[in-house]
């Protein structure tokens, strides 16, 4: 499918009511370039976005020169998009801007102004869980919906969940979704497995202990081990 297509289609699902991550799943796009996709045509209109996408593809692409227009561009789409890593930075250089830079420039860039944790991307985090019993397993996830957030957590094995909307995407809102679902819901877990979003660190990540006896982060970019709370979601 042209990307010029799915970009229209993209709208098209957008005004006709179906959320952002289902429009990403559909036309297998990243869902935060969905999210930039239909603010951009939200400001200037279906057909002028169309036309600016169409005339940047024709146009010469950008030298990978690290000049300072590059680096504030990087870094906003790092502000705007949560913190997000330099592999979805990458994604949304090309789809906005049409420029083709590696992982490891960006993260150099990053590494001038903000503190980037020494993360291990071949790090060792055990099987994907499985549950031969209720209360073995559960995993937590988030759903953007624009205006508000959906945290959701799932027991794999009696598929029982607990959502609840927050207006934003914080370690604060993680830590009061997770008592609220534990409390309520779940009780205690073995395992309790997330991704590794900002809103499951800090004050979420610190409190786990006192609802799970053991807590897995999902690696990223592997959507089979978030596999059953994405089946709900």
């Amino acid at each position: 499918m042209q990307q010029l297509t799915k970009i229209t289609l993209a709208w098209e699902l957008f005004e006709s009511g179906v959320p952002q991550i289902h429009i990403a799943d559909k036309l297998n796009v990243n869902r935060d370039t969905i999210r930039l996709w239909i603010k951009e045509i939200k400001q200037v209109g279906l057909l002028d976005f169309l036309e600016g996408y169409t005339n940047a593809k024709k146009g010469q692409r950008v030298k990978r020169k690290t000049d300072g227009l590059l680096k504030s561009r990087i870094y906003r789409l790092r502000e705007e998009n949560r913190d997000c890593c330099g592999q979805k930075i990458k994604e949304f250089l090309f789809d906005e801007y049409q420029i083709e830079l590696s992982v490891t420039s960006i993260y150099k860039i990053l590494g001038e102004k903000y503190q980037l944790s020494k993360w291990k991307h071949n790090q060792k985090r055990g099987p994907i869980p499985e549950a031969k019993k209720p209360r073995e397993v559960v995993q937590m996830d988030t759903v953007d919906f624009g205006a508000v957030f959906a945290f959701t957590g799932v027991d794999i094995y009696s598929k029982e969940a607990s959502v609840k909307l927050y207006p934003s995407l914080t370690a604060k809102d993680g830590l009061d979704f997770l008592t609220f679902s534990f409390n309520n819901r779940y009780q205690h877990v073995e395992l309790l497995q997330t991704d590794g979003g900002p809103e499951f660190k800090a004050e979420f990540r610190s409190n786990i202990f006192k609802f799970a006896d053991r807590f897995r982060v999902s690696r990223p970019y592997k959507k089979n081990e978030q596999a059953y709370i994405h089946r709900i979601i």
